[in-house]
C-alpha cells in the first residue's frame, strides 16, 4: 500500500446544546471554525501561517451564511491559501472533503490542506430564513405538502421497506443505538451522559413509525477540523502518521430503476468497492467501522452495502456480532451522532475524526485494541424518492499499517 496522502493532525472541539440557564456556552459558527483549526494545527506542530500559500477546505453549514462563505472563512482565520474549496455535500462532508485534500497534496498543488468544518444550529440568529437554511428546495413543491416531516419521516418510509424485504426488526436497530451509548460513556467530548438499554429504546416514543426518538441523532454546536499532507511533507513534522489508504465517492445514485429504485440500497455499495479496489484491501481487514449513523437503520444499510454481510443480512448480523470496541467489529467507538451528538452539517465529520483517533490510538478507555486499519463512512441529503444523495468511503491506516 503506497498511501497518496497522510493526516498530520486532528481537532474537536466541545459541543454544546448553547442552553446558557444549564451553564452550557454558546458560540458562533466563525468561534467553533477557529476553535477546531486551531485544535488540528497545534496537533500537527504547526501554526496557521503555515497554511498560507497551501490549502484550505471549508465545510458549508445549515447556519446560514453568504454564497461567499469559504472565502468569509479565511478571512476571519486569518489564513490565505494557495487552493480554497467549499464543500456541501451534508453527511458526507468530511470524506469528501478528506478526498479533495488528498488530490490536492498528491497533484502536487500544494504540500499540506487544512480541513475545517463547524455549526451552531442551536446559538441565536436573526437570519430572514429559518434554521433549515434556504427559502426554497425541492421538498417544497414535492414533499412537504404530502405531510412529510422532515428526515424521521423519510426513514420511517426507507426502515419500514428494509423490514418489509428483510424481516428487519426494532431490537436490531435498538443495539446499535445501546452499543453506540455504552461508548459515549466512555467518550468525555459525548454529549449523553445517561447510559440506555434495549428496553428504553423499545419504550422511547415513536416519532414517525416505525422510527422512534432514541433512533434519532440530537442537535448540538460544535466544530471539528483535520490537516492532510503529503507523504513527504508529513516525514518532516510528524511520526505518528494516519495514513490514507482507499477512498471512494459516489453523488447521485440510484439503485436500480430510477423512477422506482430500491430504496435499501446507498451509494456506500459503490464508494466502498472504489476504497477497497484502493487499498488492496477487504471487509474482514477492517479493525473497527465508523458510519455515519443519523438512523440506526442507516447503519444497517451501510454495514450491508460496505459488504461486511449480505444484502438483507444486516439485521441478523448485528444481532449476532459483537459490536463493542472489544467486539469482532467495533462499532462507533465515540458514540456516533446519535450519542455523542450532530452539531449540524459537521456531521460527517465527527465519525471521521473518531477514525482517526483510533488509528492513533488516541481513544483512551474505548481505544480498540490493535486496530491498525479502519473505515469511516459518510451519507449525506436525502434525495426524492431515494435515500442519501452523497456517499463516501475513507480507509484509514495507523503507522504500522504500511
Amino acid at each position: 500500500m503506497k498511501p497518496r496522502a497522510v493526516v498530520v493532525g486532528y481537532g474537536e472541539t466541545p459541543v454544546s446544546r448553547g442552553r446558557i440557564e444549564r451553564g452550557e456556552e454558546q458560540l458562533t459558527l466563525d468561534e467553533y471554525l477557529a476553535w477546531s483549526a486551531e485544535l488540528a494545527l497545534q496537533d500537527a506542530g504547526l501554526s496557521k501561517k503555515d497554511i498560507d500559500g497551501q490549502g484550505l477546505i471549508v465545510n458549508g453549514s445549515q447556519y446560514p451564511h453568504s454564497e461567499i462563505w469559504c472565502t468569509e472563512a479565511a478571512q476571519n482565520l486569518g489564513i490565505t491559501p494557495k487552493r480554497l474549496i467549499r464543500i456541501d455535500n451534508g453527511g458526507a462532508s468530511g470524506i469528501t472533503s478528506l478526498a479533495r485534500a488528498t488530490d490536492l497534496v498528491h497533484s502536487g498543488a500544494v504540500d499540506v490542506v487544512l480541513c475545517v468544518s463547524a455549526d451552531a444550529p442551536m446559538s441565536v440568529t436573526t437570519h430572514p430564513y429559518p434554521y433549515f437554511g434556504e427559502p426554497y428546495v425541492y421538498s417544497v413543491d414535492y414533499e412537504d405538502v404530502y405531510g412529510m416531516q422532515g428526515p424521521k419521516a423519510i426513514f420511517a418510509f426507507i426502515m419500514r421497506r428494509h423490514m418489509h424485504m428483510y424481516g428487519t426488526t426494532v431490537e436490531q436497530t435498538g443495539k446499535i443505538a445501546v452499543v453506540s451509548r455504552s461508548h459515549a460513556l466512555l467518550n468525555p467530548n459525548a454529549y449523553f451522559k445517561e447510559p440506555m438499554t434495549l428496553d428504553d429504546y423499545l419504550k422511547s416514543p415513536i416519532l414517525a413509525d416505525p422510527i422512534r426518538l432514541l433512533d434519532n441523532v440530537m442537535l448540538v454546536n460544535g466544530g471539528l477540523a483535520f490537516v492532510v499532507a503529503s507523504p513527504k511533507f508529513a516525514k518532516k513534522i510528524t511520526d505518528r502518521p494516519i495514513y490514507v489508504l482507499g477512498l471512494g465517492e459516489s453523488y447521485n445514485y440510484y439503485h436500480g430503476s430510477r423512477t422506482r429504485p430500491d430504496v435499501t440500497t446507498t451509494g456506500i455499495s459503490v464508494a466502498s468497492k472504489q476504497a477497497y479496489e484502493e487499498s488492496e484491501l477487504k471487509p474482514k481487514e477492517m479493525g473497527c467501522f465508523q458510519p455515519y449513523d443519523d438512523f440506526p437503520i442507516a447503519v444497517i444499510m451501510q454495514m450491508e452495502d460496505a459488504g461486511f454481510c449480505k444484502k438483507g443480512e444486516g439485521g441478523k448480523f448485528v444481532e449476532k456480532t459483537d459490536l463493542t470496541f472489544k467486539g469482532e467489529l467495533p462499532l462507533s467507538t465515540g458514540g456516533g451522532q446519535l450519542s455523542s451528538g450532530q452539531p449540524g452539517l459537521t456531521g460527517g465529520h465527527v465519525t471521521l475524526v473518531e477514525c482517526m483517533r483510533q488509528m492513533r490510538g488516541d481513544g483512551g478507555k474505548r481505544q480498540v485494541k490493535g486496530v491498525k486499519i479502519g473505515m469511516a463512512t459518510g451519507i449525506g441529503g436525502l434525495a426524492y424518492i431515494r435515500n442519501a444523495e452523497n456517499a463516501c468511503v475513507a480507509i484509514l491506516g495507523s503507522k504500522d499499517a504500511v
